[in-house]
């Protein structure tokens, strides 16, 4: 951000009396409430940091990283006592005290918009590091940024900046956060669509490529009817030919190439009669794969339009977070996983990934569906007897999303799952429920 830019908005953080609470809504963006619901979001990623204001940024996790705890213990509900730019450079430092049962705490909150030494850092009165969103060692830069040390002073920058007024900070800040989600939005779309799109038409390729339940059982009985043949004439075939020619049972001859050299024809035989079976397998069982294949195909194109209608970064960020390797964790390719504000919320993919939710719920869990008619069922997972309205909101809009592409008002209920009683597969009944509005014209 400019420094002229910068001091404006240090000199309008001079209007709070109060921090209300402070925590990261993403790796990089940490969310201030000054006054009880002023929110401004400080994004501190490296050489393209900024501060805005904007509705709501829904955080898809909570963090309690050694930083998070210190930013929520020093400045949940404390006094601001002074704002100001530290040595004239793009450094806010936010002076504060916390009155405790036994003492009063000071504590500077320093946010440096410094390139790529961009950070938040939480000292005390002696200026002493307590702890940071980036811990920066004598390696790295001439500066320490490390718990227990004492941090130096960034020296002056070696120019005047231009001067750049602002008619309206507040409407400047919610101009930044419009201008960076359009530009990081449709960059956003294009690669997760572009992702998904390829996954889509490997598995419509696959689908493409499925046999007919005609042509298996036909492959079954040709197989089998070989199998016999090779019994048949055991005693006109030699170890180990490459190569066999066979009278049928109608008098022609039936040529026949192996692909490897077998010891005995009952081997042969075998090999044969194992084809047989499994060409009948595949067969029967036709069915259960081309669902899967096609529940695959439909939830994929219901996620690709979702990512299209998404209108800010913030719900891409929560359908397609950056994945963590596990190797411990295994997926179920039924249920799609997303995490809102830390609450972990699941939804079936089909009619397989419903019932294993129903199944593997928990009581207190919440289980949303959309009223009156089809759609996925979605369980959040939690202990608690009054969850917060917006993540029940977030995981029936989710409900709605992946189950219908029409812009419209839709009704959707909610109950913990100890009220659901199943009936056939994914088929239930519920009495004691609540109803929640989603409008996706919005």
């Amino acid at each position: 951000m400019k420094l002229s830019h910068l001091e404006q908005i240090t000199d309008y953080l001079q209007n709070f009396k109060k921090i209300s609470a402070a925590f990261r809504v993403s790796d990089s963006i940490i969310k201030i409430v000054f006054d009880k619901n002023d929110a401004l979001y400080f994004n501190m990623q490296r050489s393209n940091s900024s501060i805005f204001k904007c509705e709501e940024y829904p955080r898809s996790k909570v963090y309690n990283a050694p930083f998070d705890v210190i930013l929520a213990k020093r400045f949940n509900r404390a006094n601001v006592l002074h704002a100001e730019l530290l040595n004239d450079d793009k450094i806010i430092r936010i002076k504060t005290s916390l009155a405790s049962a036994y003492k009063e705490e000071t504590t500077y909150l320093q946010i440096e918009f410094t390139g790529k030494y961009t950070n938040v850092i939480i000292l005390d009165e002696e200026n002493i590091v307590l702890e940071a969103l980036r811990h920066v060692d004598l390696f790295s830069s001439f500066r320490e940024v490390r718990v227990g040390q004492k941090l130096l002073d960034v020296p002056p920058a070696p120019f005047v900046a231009k001067e750049y007024p602002l008619e309206d900070v507040e409407a400047f800040l919610y101009e930044v956060y419009e201008k960076e989600q359009n530009a990081k939005l449709e960059g956003m779309k294009k690669q997760k669509i572009s992702q998904l799109e390829k996954k889509l038409q490997k598995l419509q390729k696959l689908y493409a490529k499925l046999d007919s339940q005609e042509s298996l059982e036909k492959e079954a009985q040709e197989n089998g009817h070989l199998g016999n043949l090779v019994l048949s004439n055991v005693q006109n075939i030699k170890p180990y030919a490459r190569e066999i020619e066979l009278e049928d049972y109608d008098g022609s001859k039936v040529h026949i190439a192996l692909q490897k050299r077998y010891p005995t024809p009952f081997m042969i035989s075998e090999m044969f009669f194992s084809k047989s079976k499994k060409a009948k397998q595949r067969a029967k069982h036709l069915h259960i794969e081309e669902e899967s294949l096609r529940s695959k195909i439909e939830h994929l194109k219901r996620f690709i339009h979702v990512i299209k209608e998404a209108k800010d970064v913030a719900k891409i960020e929560m359908l397609l977070p950056k994945k963590v390797q596990n190797k411990k964790v295994r997926q179920n390719d039924s249920i799609e996983v997303f995490w809102i504000e830390g609450y972990k919320v699941q939804l079936g993919k089909n009619e397989k990934g419903n019932v294993e939710l129903l199944k593997n719920a928990r009581a207190k869990d919440i289980w949303l569906h959309m009223k009156d008619r089809p759609s996925a069922h979605v369980i959040i997972t939690t202990d608690k007897q009054n969850l917060p309205q917006n993540i029940i909101l977030a995981a029936a809009r989710l409900c709605v999303e992946f189950s219908t592409a029409s812009k419209d008002r839709f009704l959707v209920d909610y109950t913990p799952r100890r009220e659901v009683t199943i009936q056939n597969g994914a088929n239930v009944l519920y009495n004691k429920y609540k109803t929640i509005e989603v409008d996706t014209r919005a």
